[in-house]
């Protein structure tokens, strides 16, 4: 038989061991026989030690409980295991220590990873700078082509100005020279004098009509300042917009962007069989427990934090974390999951509880709809209102209709396929209530949100037990529904 020797390194004890065989008056123990498995005093111990017959019979150290050290079936001490009968413990502190290993392998690049990554970034960083020194003297630039084109008009409208300026001068003095002579015409003593000069002076009269002169200075310049103001704001959303947009598209390929994933070395999750019963489903459970530091303050733990209660307008005196919710009344779980196959399942009391999977770099303070788990592109989740069932991503809603309600929703998470799964859960069947399909670039974190008073959710543990009620969802289209507005929650 292929045996496989443990060494027992626990021999000493708070309590003293009694003889076994001491029948009046038990005296303390010397020696435990792993053979007989009875424990003996010094006196009964003699046959032990002088008769040949037990020459062969193990003693050791006194033991309590000597008996449940015992293999039931052999009736052998247990540090005797046949690996026959499937004992591989060995195996398994092999596969262990192997898995520690790895992970602790991946730690380490991951650590040094981290230089690399600021090196990258600080080259990009460097781009970054020179592109926008480079941008801000295209700026300055631009500047300069307007305020040139500002004096150019500046100097043409004085140049124009002057020049009408010096003609109506010419003129004025010509007309100041006709004004005089027509003056000395009066004063003629003859007629014949008169009509003979006004007659040369008529022949020879200058144009006395003036152009009109019109100034529009403060018109071209609102124009030119409301020109300015509204090319710029132009170029500044332009600006805006394209750096944005097209930094937010580059940063999620997978070529471009700052991607970092932990694949595991040998992945069994697209050999296995895809979970059908909830039999099936709990062989990837995990237990889970609510952050105590992530609570937001209308909401209450309790039963080893595994209990969520929505009690608006009673607020609690938690210390303010960096993790905690600050608008939104949610709370995430201490665990994260993370490559390979999960399941847990959640109870659910009221209308309003939602259900679901985000990354832990979700903001906590926000007010708008991206700090919630219903308004994110890295959050998945399920809620009810009223008899209907809605899933959220991304602010798109996936809406369900439905007669009954299940008061048990369990979420089942796929890695390796990329799938994320909402099941109503009852005493006879799984039922799907939606699939998501994704590439997870993080650990995720089970969070829940509970938009009104007195909504209660209760993470169920593996051993749990099942459902006490069946209920059942219709077969209902499911329609998605696109939402600008946030969802805010209830006071």
């Amino acid at each position: 038989m292929e045996t496989l020797i443990i060494k027992n390194e626990e021999n000493t004890e708070e309590k003293d061991v009694l003889c076994d065989s001491c029948i009046e008056i038990p005296c303390r123990a010397q020696k435990s026989c792993l053979t007989c498995l009875v424990s003996y005093c010094e006196a009964h111990l003699r046959p032990h030690l002088e008769n040949q017959r037990f020459q062969n019979h193990r003693l050791v150290e006194p033991l309590q409980d000597i008996e449940c050290l015992t293999c039931e079936e052999h009736r052998l001490p247990l540090e005797l295991y046949c690996l026959t009968d499937g004992c591989e413990l060995q195996k398994k502190q092999g596969e262990i220590m192997k898995t520690v290993s790895v992970a602790e392998n991946a730690i380490g690049k991951l650590q040094s990873n981290t230089s690399s990554i600021e090196s990258s970034v600080a080259g990009v960083r460097a781009v970054m700078e020179q592109q926008f020194s480079l941008l801000q003297g295209g700026v300055e630039e631009a500047q300069r082509g307007a305020t040139d084109v500002l004096e150019g008009e500046q100097r043409q409208a004085l140049s124009q100005a002057e020049g009408i300026r010096t003609h109506l001068g010419q003129k004025s003095l010509e007309l100041k020279k006709t004004l005089a002579r027509v003056e000395r015409l009066f004063r003629n003593k003859t007629d014949v004098d008169f009509l003979q000069e006004y007659s040369e002076w008529k022949t020879g009269a200058v144009d006395v009509c003036l152009p009109g002169v019109y100034i529009g200075l403060t018109d071209r310049l609102a124009s030119f300042s409301c020109l300015l103001t509204e090319s710029t704001q132009e170029l500044c959303d332009q600006l805006k917009a394209t750096y944005r947009d097209k930094l937010k598209d580059i940063c999620k390929t997978e070529k471009l962007g700052i991607i970092i994933m932990v694949h595991p070395k040998m992945s069994k999750s697209f050999s296995l069989p895809e979970p059908e019963t909830r039999d099936d489903f709990l062989k990837h459970a995990s237990s889970l427990t609510f952050d105590p530091d992530t609570v937001h303050k209308f909401l209450r733990l309790t039963e080893d934090n595994r209990k969520l209660t929505n009690t608006t307008p009673w607020q609690h005196s938690y210390p303010d974390t960096p993790e905690r919710f600050e608008y939104w009344r949610q709370v995430m779980t201490s665990e994260s999951l993370y490559l390979g196959r999960h399941y847990f399942e959640t109870e659910l009391s009221g209308e309003g509880v939602h259900v679901g999977l985000t990354y832990k770099s979700i903001d906590r303070k926000g007010v708008e709809s991206g700090s919630c788990i219903t308004g994110n592109d890295f959050s998945w989740s399920r809620g009810r209102e009223g008899r209907s069932f809605s899933t959220w991503h991304a602010d798109m809603e996936a809406v369900v209709e439905a007669t009954s309600v299940f008061t048990r929703i369990a979420v089942y998470i796929d890695f390796d396929s990329g799938s994320l799964a909402f099941y109503g859960v009852t005493d006879a069947a799984m039922t799907l209530l939606y699939r998501y399909k994704a590439e997870f670039m993080e650990p995720l974190y089970p969070t829940v949100w509970l938009s009104k008073k007195d909504n209660v959710v209760l993470l169920v543990g593996p051993k749990d037990p099942p459902l006490m009620k069946s209920s059942t969802l219709p077969a209902t289209p499911i329609t998605l529904i696109a939402t600008s507005a946030p969802v805010t929650p209830e006071s």
